[in-house]
This record gives C-alpha cells, structure tokens and sequence, in this order.
C-alpha cells in the first residue's frame, strides 16, 4: 500500500502571500517602463517563480525561506521611479488638470463639438446635438435616474455578470468551443453543458465555483458575485455618509461589513494593508502588484447611478472610493465607468455618446485612455467581433494579466461600441471576449441596462432567471429584489 504523502501545514491564501507577489510586481514594473532587471534576476537566482498565471497563488508552495526576499525585493521594485508617473497621476486635481475637456457641473456643461477627438464615423451617432456625451434634456439641471432605469441597470448588471462566471479564468478558445458545441455563437443565452462532449469539459472546465449556480440548467435566482457586492457596499455607504463619505469612511465600512474572504487582488491586499494599520491610500501602494487591476472599475457603478447627467461628480466620487484600492489606470477604470454611466443614467440614450464621457475624465496621454480608444477604433474598423476579438488579445494577452484593468477596458469599449446599445450583444460581446468575463459582462450590462431604459425593455430569457432574488454576504442584503435596490439607490440619488 502506497503512502499518502503529507499534506502542506501552512495556510495558503491567494492574493497576498509576498513570495506570490513579486512575479506580478516584475510584471507591472515592465509595463511601466521601470527597470527591474536586477531585481528580477536577485529573485530568479533565488529559486523565486513568476506569477502565477491565472491562480492567486503559486503551486507548488514557494519555499518559506523566499519570503523574507519577496518582501524586501517588493520594497525595492516600490522605489523605483516610472517615466510613465508624470502622464498617469492619481491625485484627482492632477487628473482634472491633465483632462483638457474635463465636464463642467450639470447646469453649465460645455458642448464639445468633436467628441474628445473620437470621430463620428463609423458605428451609430450621437443622439444629441452638441456631441459631448450629454443629453441635451434639461440642460439648465441635472435629470434624475427614474426608479425604473435604475432597476433596469441592476438587472442587466447581473445579467451580465450570471453570464460570464461559468467561464470565468477560462482561455479564449475554451469559451468559444463550449458555446460554439451548444449552438451558442455568438453567445445569445446562457452557457449550458447540456450536449457538450465529455472530453471538451474535461479540457475546458467551468469555473468550479460558479458553475453550480449559473449554467442555464441551474440557474436559480442572482448567486453570490464580487460583482454584485461592491455596488451594494457602495449603496451602503452612500446611505450612512452620503455622498461626502471619505475614503476612510469606505475603509472602516469594509472592516464592519465585508468578509476578508469576499475580497480579491487589489482589494485583500488593501484589505490586510488596513488590519496592518496602514492609513488611506497608502493602503492602495504597500506592497500591492494588482493596484492597476480592474477591481475599482467593478466598484462604481452606484458611484454614476447617483449622479445623473453630471459625470464629473460621479468620477470624483468613484476617485473617492478607487484610491483606497489602486492608483493611476485602476483608479481611471473606476473614474471612466462612473462617468459613462451617470450621462446614461441621465437619459443619455447614446452608447458611443456614453464612452466619449467617461474618456473626458481620464488623462488622455495615459494607458487607460490608449485602452478604450483602441477598443472603439478596432470595434469601428472590424465587421466580425471576433476579429475585434483577435486584434485585441493579440495587443494585450502575452503582457498583461488577465485581470489587468487595461486589457478589459479595452475589450469593454469594443464590446459596447460593436453591439451599438443592443442589450444581448452588449453582455454576449463583453464575455465572449475572454478574460475578465463576469466583470466585463457586469459592466457592459449595467451601461446597457440604463440605455434600454426599463425592466420590460430587456429580454425576458435574461431576467426570468434572476427571479428578482440575489444572494449576498453584505449584511441587510441576502434575498433582496432588483426592484427593491433600485427603489433604495434612487432615494440616494435624490439626496441633496
């Protein structure tokens, strides 16, 4: 009889052990332009590992003793100076001086009569006449986000989010065989494995977590989702400190309120980084390789829901909110999306309109906006998505994680730009896509579900499932209905 050899006693979490760490700071120190050769050959001579590819951490276990190097060598590659830092600040008044067409408040917005340099031709128009990503509607004020446009953005944020968690982690070329077997390309439903041969589930496995709850087969109601959480931390916020909360307000509320467990890359180092008793935003820089990740743009959401038709506000407030987490292209994620969706939640009818708001927020010479330009141009120029698709992982795949912000902010443009504000090829183009599939499809279903305008504007294969129920570990929350959250987000939006 065999042994069973024995089982690792040390406790081996994702995201956060030091040793796990370095490979991803090397990574983000080469796309920054940082020079990290030496310290990058210190840790390979050591016997250290790049980054894990797709885990939060390595297998096999590091060796203990490489702890005590990661450590040091993080500290080392965090003084490295950036040639990028001067085009790519974190300061929000250094964003608004480096953004020449930064929004004015509601009542006196300028036209921009060119869109931020994005041309018109191509895929759809502006719905308004001056261009500038505003509705032109109640110009002297700000509009307010109707009950029903609010519960329609909750709706297709989960949507979105329910569609892409199957696949989740998943290559590109997994996502497209097992919808492709299904007779699901372009992905118009829901992901199924009914009918999808053995041997290409055992080469393509769903997400292990998620597919119990959300291949069409199964799903019952909105399951537990990060994605899904952080709007309702959000909402949770707004209703104990309104809109004057502080970035420390949003830290103690995730000390009280949310599972360290519940939290992923950017957000449990913060989240340790807090417990450490490391101040705001420090929390965001400590040893921290994710803090250009996407995790702030999945957080503001309810940041633009509140602020219709004043885009500006809504990016300072998700600025609020990102830098507890990340800094410069992670904090724009959070920036660009709030924007996009307050015009939208506005009555803002216009996807590309949206886009072009939500770029007016982001220092133009940085990634991020180098990002979603090359999404919408590519999504301009291609007929197919997945060509836009191709084009895209071929610029960003072999470089970048793929749960960096920039690779999904650019797939998100494209996706919003092709499906021109169709509600099925919004959520469908943002998970077919690959990479982060449960976030962008959140995303794009939160910006498609305020275009559409109301609940029965959506399709009804899309919301039947959900079943007006979500699960959740913040506390007040587990079982609430849609309509409920966007009666509660609605009276945050009145708040003076």
């Amino acid at each position: 009889m065999s042994a069973v050899p024995p089982r690792d006693p040390r406790v081996r979490l994702t995201w956060v052990q030091p040793e796990d760490l370095v490979g991803h700071e090397l990574r983000q120190a080469a796309q920054d332009g940082r020079d990290a050769r030496e310290i990058g050959e210190r840790w390979y001579a050591a016997g250290g590992s790049p980054a894990p590819d797709r885990a939060g951490a390595s297998e096999p276990p590091a060796p203990p003793r490489l702890r005590a190097l990661a450590g040091e060598l993080l500290d080392e590659l965090a003084a490295l100076d950036s040639p990028l830092a001067a085009d790519e600040p974190t300061d929000l008044d250094a964003i608004v001086a480096a953004c020449p067409h930064w929004p004015g408040p509601p009542e006196s917005a300028p036209a921009v009569a060119d869109r931020d340099g994005l041309s018109t031709a191509g895929r759809g128009g502006l719905s308004t006449a001056d261009r500038d990503g505003l509705s032109t509607a109640g110009r002297g004020r700000a509009p307010s986000a109707t009950p029903s446009r609010l519960h329609a953005a909750w709706l297709g944020r989960a949507a979105g989010c329910l569609l892409g968690k199957p696949v989740e982690k998943l290559p590109l070329a997994g996502i497209r065989a097992l919808a492709r077997v299904a007779g699901n390309w372009p992905l118009t439903t829901w992901f199924t494995a009914r009918g999808v041969p053995a041997e290409l589930l055992a080469a393509h496995p769903w997400n292990r977590r998620s597919a119990p709850t959300s291949l069409a087969e199964n799903i019952d109601g909105m399951p537990e989702d990060d994605d899904l959480n952080y709007p309702l931390l959000t909402l949770l916020l707004l209703q104990r400190h309104g809109c004057s909360f502080t970035t420390a307000d949003l830290a103690r509320l995730w000390l009280d309120e949310l599972p360290a467990g519940r939290a992923f890359t950017a957000e449990r180092i913060a989240y340790g980084n807090l417990l450490a008793g490391v101040e705001p935003p420090e929390t965001a820089r400590r040893r921290n390789p994710f803090r250009e990740w996407i995790g702030a743009q999945i957080r503001a959401d309810v940041h633009g829901w509140t602020h219709p038709g004043d885009p500006a506000g809504a990016a300072a407030q998700a600025h609020r909110d990102a830098v507890l987490t990340h800094t410069g292209n992670g904090v724009y994620g959070a920036m660009f999306t709030a924007a996009a969706l307050a015009v939208a939640a506005g009555g803002e009818s216009d996807v590309h309109g949206c886009l072009a708001a939500g770029l007016r927020v982001v220092p133009p010479r940085s990634r991020y906006a180098r990002a979603v330009r090359l999404g919408i141009e590519t999504a301009r120029t291609e007929g197919e998505f997945d060509a836009v698709v191709d084009r895209l992982h071929a610029a960003y795949a072999d470089t970048h994680h793929w749960v960096h912000v920039l690779p999904n902010a650019a797939l998100l443009a494209a996706a919003l730009t092709h499906a021109d504000g169709d509600f099925t090829r919004s959520i469908g183009n943002a998970v077919s896509g690959g990479w982060d599939t449960d976030s962008n499809g959140a995303t794009a279903g939160s910006l498609a579900g305020l275009l559409a305008g109301t609940p029965d504007a959506l399709p009804h294969h899309w919301t039947a499932p959900l079943k007006n129920r979500l699960a959740t570990s913040v506390p007040g929350f587990d079982g609430i209905g849609f309509d409920a959250l966007a009666a509660l987000t609605h009276q945050e939006a009145q708040r003076p």
